[in-house]
Formats: C-alpha cells, structure tokens, sequence
C-alpha cells in the first residue's frame, strides 16, 4: 500500500492501528490459550511514497491441527490493511 507523507505520529498511529487490527482477528478466531506464539510486525518504509509492510507470524497448539493457520494469517494481513487504510480516511490522507 502506498501512502502520501505523513507526520512520525501518523506513521506510529498508522503502524500501530494496523498491528492492533491484526491481533484482534486473530484473537477474535483462536483463543488466546490456543495461541503458541504470535508475531506482528508493521513497518513503514519511504516519505512520499510511504509503503506499510505487514507480517504475520501464529503458531497454534498441536491441539488445533487442523485449523487453516495461513489463511487466519492472510485474512489478519488483510485486516490490517483495512484498518491502515480507514486510519488514512480518517486523518483525511490519500490511501
């Protein structure tokens, strides 16, 4: 996603809204016991254009075997993206 200059609070806003969105989907699917380890991570790269980077990294409980760890993972990047850009919307900049 490419964004328009932001100020450093809005790139820590952004960052961490997106990081936020991820966590609560995956929170929100897998219960937080059924959780090994979880990793999110939100980078923003560049001034004009800004670029977000987002990482998801679960691993479950070998009790949850056969749940879809990638698509809970693809389904919490896209979340964050969506939350990104809502932020974008809100600050009135061009997602």
């Amino acid at each position: 996603m490419e964004i328009s200059e932001l100020t450093e609070e809005q790139v820590q806003a952004l960052c961490e809204t997106a990081e936020n969105a991820a966590r609560e989907y995956v929170l929100s699917k897998v219960p937080s016991k059924k959780i090994s380890e979880l990793n999110i991570t939100v980078e923003a790269e560049g001034k004009i254009p800004l670029t977000l980077n987002v990482e998801v990294e679960v691993s479950l409980s070998p009790l949850m075997k056969d749940f879809d760890v990638q698509q809970l993972v693809d389904e919490a990047v896209k979340e964050a993206f969506a939350s990104a850009e809502r932020y974008m919307r809100e600050i009135g900049a061009n997602p």
